[in-house]
C-alpha cells in the first residue's frame, strides 16, 4: 500500500540516537553510526520522531510501504519492556544502552529543560576543592547543549538569548556559568574537534525561532575562530538583525 512514512536523510544523520529514543513503536535502529528505518510495519507515520532529529535529517515521504501493524508494535514494546527490565536488574545498563538496537544510541542526547538554580545561600562545606568559597550552582538550562544534539526549533529558543561557546571556554574562564551562561541556552562545540561547520544548524535556529541575542564565548587559539565565523554566518544568513557580542577568552583564564 501506499502510505505516509518517515525517510532518513543518512548525509544528514549524525547517528546521534535521539530519533531512536524518540520511535515508542521501535522502528528506528542505530546501525553503523546511522539512524536506520529497520521495520517499516512499525511506523505509524506520526513522526514523533521529526522534531527530535537535530539535524533535520528525517522527513516525510508517500511510497509503497507496508501497512502499520499495531499489534506486532504492542507485542514487541511488551518484550523490549521485559528485556529492559532484565539487564537493568542484573546491571547491564550500560550495555543495554551502547549496543542493542533501539534502546542503543545516547540516551544523555534525549532533551530537557533544567528548573532554575536558587542562588547560593551557604559556603561551600570545608574540604581541599571548595574550602572558603561559596557553593557553586550551575547556570547551564537545557540538555543536551552540545550543538550538534540541539534541536534546530524549540520553544526555548523563543524569546532567549544564546550563548554559544567554545568548549573549552568553561574549563579557562573560572567564572563562565555565572558570567555568561546563566539566563542564556548553551551551545557549545569545537569546529577542529567536531570537523564541521557549525554555519547550517546556528542558522536554522537564529532563523526559525525568536532569538533576542546571541554572545559567543570563544578562545584565543585560531582553532577557534571557526566558531565564531560560523556564528557570524548564521547571524547573516537568518536575514535578522540581531544584536551580537564575542568574547575571547586567554588560554590562562583572562578576557582579553
Amino acid at each position: 500500500m501506499v502510505r505516509k512514512i518517515i525517510h532518513i536523510d543518512e548525509d544528514k544523520c549524525t547517528g546521534c540516537g535521539i530519533c531512536a529514543l524518540a520511535c515508542h513503536e521501535g522502528a528506528i535502529d542505530i546501525i553503523d553510526g546511522k539512524a536506520k528505518l529497520v521495520r517499516e510495519n512499525f511506523c505509524d507515520g506520526f513522526g514523533d520522531c521529526l522534531p527530535a532529529c537535530p539535524t533535520g535529517a528525517i522527513t516525510f515521504e508517500e511510497r509503497e510501504a507496508p501497512a502499520y501493524d499495531e499489534a506486532a508494535v504492542k507485542e514487541a514494546m511488551k518484550k523490549r519492556g521485559t528485556v529492559m527490565e532484565h539487564f537493568i536488574d542484573h546491571g547491564h545498563h550500560e550495555e543495554m544502552h551502547g549496543a542493542h538496537g533501539h534502546p542503543a544510541g545516547c540516551p544523555g542526547a534525549r532533551f530537557a529543560a533544567l528548573p532554575p538554580r536558587e542562588e547560593p545561600s551557604e559556603p561551600a562545606a570545608p574540604g581541599p576543592v571548595f574550602a572558603g568559597y561559596a557553593k557553586p550552582v550551575s547556570r547551564l538550562g537545557q540538555w543536551p547543549c552540545q550543538i550538534k544534539l540541539l534541536p534546530p526549533k524549540m520553544p526555548l529558543y523563543d524569546g532567549a538569548k544564546l550563548l554559544i561557546a567554545a568548549d573549552c571556554t568553561a574549563y579557562a574562564y573560572a567564572n563562565m556559568h555565572e558570567e555568561f551562561m546563566k539566563g542564556r541556552v548553551t551551545m557549545i562545540g569545537c569546529p577542529k574537534l567536531d570537523a564541521v561547520d557549525y554555519t547550517e544548524k546556528l542558522t536554522d535556529i537564529i532563523a526559525n525561532n525568536d532569538v533576542k541575542e546571541v554572545t559567543i564565548v570563544r578562545m584565543e587559539v585560531p582553532c577557534c575562530g571557526g566558531l565564531e565565523q560560523a556564528a557570524k554566518n548564521a547571524l547573516q544568513a537568518s536575514g535578522k538583525f540581531i544584536p551580537w557580542q564575542v568574547i575571547t577568552i586567554s588560554t590562562d583564564g583572562n578576557i582579553l
